[in-house]
């Protein structure tokens, strides 16, 4: 079905729905590279125009990928909740922004919604919103998820300690632990992007996390991120898997790319919580996610990128996540080509997550060769956290020294705490007050990392 809108004299026509929401997307590299973004600001203008007056119901019935083709369609329309929807099904895209940024949307009221909302009506809103409409409406949304540690609280911030090496030394690994450690970081969760795909090294980093966690009773939860289908082969060896690792995107095909079918993620799910290993709650699943995987892969179907993304959250939503990580700026300037596009991406992403009942964190980075600074990083780390952010990355010196990009530091997190007042995760916080490590309103003592964890560097490092 084709759409219209005028602006002046001019009449645009957009083909198509998928065509109608790329149009209409704030201007960013990767749909440039596409050939779908809008040729002009008008047409851009034109598209929203036409965008606001769409019945929500449209996305019901008219797919921007065919049901027939992509299981991910299938599973979007599949899963849709229509009593959850009923409260807005009569409202056009238009006015459901308008129900968003109203007081008639609490807390409560979309959390009761987000299973009745679909990927494409969070990526549509969202390209009628300015950043202020995405940080106001992301704010309300929570989704609290349990393993060790409860995560997405009012009032708090939790922070993945990414301790990566190059060569995967544990002396350089157990290094870096103890340091975000010492800052009050790893209450999401200790994560590991392993340098080599041996199953023999990756079982080793996950007994060197367990045995750190174990030793120092940490109420905190290790990760090697590795694909699925290794995590499984572990679990069945004996290894001391917590969370079940994947990157995921938002069609079949890209999916497969990444080596992974729906089938696939509920394997891992089962094989997860089968263990057992939580103590608070059995959400073992960490997804990440970033916008331009789809089209890196020739796998986008001519959909925008945006819509992919969030399509990607609908996979996410059916296997209950511990967390879900936006790593926004990873994929380079081929998709996000500067700190202004980096940041509204980050934006949308963490809004379209919230709206749909995800419990969102975000790699706040760039890749060295973007047109990005540490003080883009900043804006949006600052925006985030008054958005609501789950959780937040925590990389020694801000510089990921095994995947060349930059992200955010262990200082970092004091900064938007300090601004906010946010806390950490209340176990891991608690765990941080007996060590002695932060004081009772969660700020660091000013003596330094604590005598146990200066004992574990010690045992680790020559």
């Amino acid at each position: 079905m084709a759409y219209r809108a005028r602006i002046g004299s001019e009449t645009y026509v957009f083909a198509d729905l998928k065509s109608l929401m790329a149009r209409a997307t704030p201007l960013r590299s990767g749909d440039a590279l596409a050939g779908i973004a809008a040729g002009s600001l008008e047409e851009m203008m034109a598209a929203r125009l036409a965008l606001a007056d769409l019945p929500l119901s449209t996305f019901l019935s008219e797919a921007v990928i065919p049901y027939e083709h992509d299981d991910v369609t299938r599973l979007i329309i599949d899963a849709h909740d229509k009593d959850a929807f009923a409260p807005v099904a009569s409202l056009t895209v238009g006015g459901f922004r308008d129900f968003l940024c109203s007081n008639r949307a609490t807390t409560e009221s979309l959390a009761r919604l987000s299973p009745g909302i679909t990927p494409e009506m969070a990526a549509a809103v969202s390209k009628l919103m300015r950043n202020q409409d995405l940080i106001l409406v992301a704010s309300k949304c929570r989704s609290v998820t349990r393993f060790r540690t409860t995560i997405g609280q009012p009032g708090t911030l939790a922070v993945r300690l990414q301790p990566n090496h190059p060569t995967d030394d544990p002396a350089g690994i157990m290094a870096s632990i103890i340091d975000g450690l010492g800052y009050g970081c790893g209450d999401a969760v200790i994560g590991i992007n392993p340098a080599s795909d041996s199953l023999t090294t990756i079982s080793d980093l996950l007994h060197l996390l367990d045995g750190v966690i174990t030793r120092f009773s940490i109420p905190t939860q290790g990760c090697v991120l590795t694909h699925v289908t290794s995590t499984i082969r572990l679990i069945e060896q004996g290894a001391p898997v917590d969370l079940v690792f994947q990157s995921i995107a938002g069609t079949q095909a890209a999916n497969a790319s990444f080596g992974v079918t729906l089938g696939l993620l509920r394997e891992g799910l089962d094989a997860g919580r089968s263990l057992k290993r939580g103590t608070v709650g059995d959400h073992v699943m960490y997804f990440e996610t970033g916008q331009g995987s789809a089209l890196s892969a020739n796998a986008h179907h001519g959909v925008d990128q945006q819509t992919l993304e969030a399509r990607a959250y609908a996979v996410a939503r059916a296997y209950q996540p511990f967390l879900v990580n936006t790593v926004v700026g990873f994929i380079g300037p081929e998709y996000l080509y500067d700190g202004k596009q980096i940041i509204r991406a980050g934006l949308e992403d963490h809004f379209c997550g919230k709206l749909m009942g995800l419990p969102m964190g975000c790699d706040i980075c760039y890749t060295n060769h973007a047109e990005a600074d540490s003080d883009d990083m900043d804006t949006l780390l600052t925006l985030l956290g008054a958005a609501g952010v789950n959780f937040i990355m925590g990389v020694p010196g801000a510089d990921d020294i095994m995947l060349n990009y930059q992200s955010t530091s262990f200082h970092d997190q004091l900064y938007i705490r300090a601004l906010l007042g946010l806390r950490r995760a209340p176990e891991f916080e608690a765990w941080l007050q007996r060590l002695d490590i932060v004081d009772a309103t969660g700020a660091l003592r000013a003596g330094g990392t604590s005598p146990p964890l200066l004992q574990a560097m010690g045992d680790y490092l020559p």
